[in-house]
């Protein structure tokens, strides 16, 4: 099995010892881990599962090990989630710039590499709930209630990178179909001026015939 890209015992220490007042700074750190565990591999559905699930479960690990005092178990694991949402808010954004180029470039949607690029940004908040409802079954009581909680919240609510997803994916194949359209219209103007050139030629020929025949009609009276 391959070792994360990411360094999993740093960030289970930081939520070890995070204090409550440490919140943006569990949210920048997990965000981060995030990316550098997507970094170097193909962004697909079972590579992003597989990234959020490790993360998730570091941040797990250090949250169970923090429950002293004023720590509420549930506030840790809702940083460290809007952590991975914002990681694949700019995966999902990598995935948009590359496939709106390529259907700029011409490129059909409907191929299948393309198709199912498409189909894993509309599942991209599903991969986003397997993988934290693997990290949740693997967690221990208080965590296993917290993760509860905060999984109920997103389900409710939903998330950021999902809904960003979904208006890609939405986005792209109206840009692609906009490029059918202009393409279909391109293709419209140049039949519609060979039709007039047609036109135009067709009128010379009968033009050059009926000169030809008013030429020859004076002989005929000799």
């Amino acid at each position: 099995m391959s070792k994360p890209m990411f360094d999993a015992e740093a960030l289970i220490s930081m939520f070890e010892s995070a204090t409550a007042k440490q919140g943006e700074q569990l949210r920048k750190a997990t965000s981060e881990a995030t990316l550098a565990a997507l970094q170097g591999r193909e962004l697909t559905l079972k590579n992003i599962r597989g990234a959020l699930k490790s993360v998730a479960e570091a941040a797990s690990t250090g949250a169970a090990k923090n429950l002293g005092a004023g720590i509420v178990p549930e506030d840790l694991l809702d940083k460290a989630v809007a952590g991975m949402d914002e990681a694949l808010l700019k995966a999902v954004e990598a995935n948009r710039t590359a496939l709106s180029t390529l259907v700029g470039q011409g490129a059909d949607l409907r191929d299948k590499h393309l198709s199912k690029a498409l189909d894993d940004l509309d599942k991209m908040e599903d991969a986003m709930f397997s993988a934290f409802k693997k990290a949740a079954a693997g967690a221990g009581a208080p965590l296993a209630g917290a993760w509860g909680q905060v999984l109920e919240k997103m389900q409710a609510g939903g998330t950021l990178s999902g809904a960003k997803a979904t208006a890609t994916a939405e986005q792209l194949v109206e840009q692609m179909q906009g490029a059918m359209r202009s393409t279909r219209a391109a293709s419209m103007r140049a039949a519609q001026a060979l039709a007039e050139s047609y036109t135009a030629m067709v009128s010379g020929v009968l033009l050059g015939m009926s000169e030809a025949l008013q030429g020859k009609a004076p002989a005929r009276k000799k």
